[in-house]
This record gives C-alpha cells, sequence and structure tokens, in this order.
C-alpha cells in the first residue's frame, strides 16, 4: 500500500450517490482542498472532477467514493522493483518464461521501464509553478503582433 500523505495528488474523481446538491459536493471538495493543500499540485489547475447520481446505492441513503492518482504510488513502485531486482539478479523463475517464449531482454526493458516510472513521479512530486505557469495565459512581448493570414 501507498501512504497519500507521502506524495502529492495529481488529479482526483469524486464520485457521489444519493440526494445532494451540486453547491453542497463543490463546498466540501473545496473544503478538503482547502484543508489538504500541500497534497495537491499546483501546476495542475482544475485538477479535481466530481460526478452526481441522484440515486443512492440499494439500503442507504448516500455514498461517495473518491480515486486519485498520487505520486506516493512510487514507493510501492520502488518496493516492486527492488524486489524485481533481486530475484531477476539471481535468474529465479526465469525458465519459466523463457521456457513459453520470452526472451531475457523483455525483463531488462520492463525492470527500465519501471524505474523510469518512478523516477517521473518523482519529478512531478517535486515540480512546481510560477504564478504566470497556472493562469494559462500568454505573455505577448513588446512590439510583437500577430498577423493575420
Amino acid at each position: 500500500a501507498a501512504d497519500p500523505r507521502h506524495g502529492r495528488y495529481l488529479t482526483c474523481a469524486m464520485m457521489f450517490r444519493g440526494n445532494m446538491s451540486s453547491k453542497e459536493v463543490d463546498d466540501q471538495m473545496m473544503n478538503m482542498v482547502d484543508k489538504n493543500s500541500s497534497y495537491f499540485v499546483e501546476w495542475i489547475p482544475n485538477n479535481l472532477k466530481a460526478s452526481i447520481c441522484d440515486i443512492p446505492p440499494q439500503n442507504m441513503k448516500m455514498s461517495s467514493v473518491f480515486v486519485g492518482n498520487s505520486t506516493a504510488i512510487q514507493e510501492a513502485w520502488k518496493r516492486v522493483a527492488d524486489q524485481f531486482t533481486l530475484m531477476f539478479r539471481r535468474k529465479a523463475f526465469l525458465h519459466w518464461y523463457t521456457g513459453e517464449g520470452m526472451d531475457e531482454m523483455e525483463f531488462t526493458e520492463a525492470e527500465s521501464n519501471l524505474n523510469d516510472l518512478v523516477a517521473e513521479y518523482q519529478q512531478y512530486q517535486d515540480a512546481t509553478a510560477d504564478e504566470d505557469d497556472i493562469s494559462g495565459e500568454f505573455e505577448q512581448d513588446e512590439g510583437e503582433d500577430f498577423a493575420e493570414e
């Protein structure tokens, strides 16, 4: 498992079922983000999405689910990569796969891909945004005109 307090959320989806207003959902989402702003990347604006279904689950008044893409998952990937590397160095169980037609190089490539993924998520976690980047607007240099064709 991965502890979400050790990473930052890139994107999140929240799904609600039951009788509730969209204003109530929006208020609760903003309250949650305000309280936990350090756990969300600031360089992806509008990275929260919510959906509401007014039909509650059977035998319940309401329910909700939260799904998040967090950089904390890299902890689990690092553990898997470390365990894989230990076994691959010893060529443990490799004969079962090569006997079925897989090439040893495919394992090396998979190990490299997993290490790249861990590094990429670490980069996302460490990234910051300038205020100009967040606004999404272009800055036009003085004297630069856009010509119409």
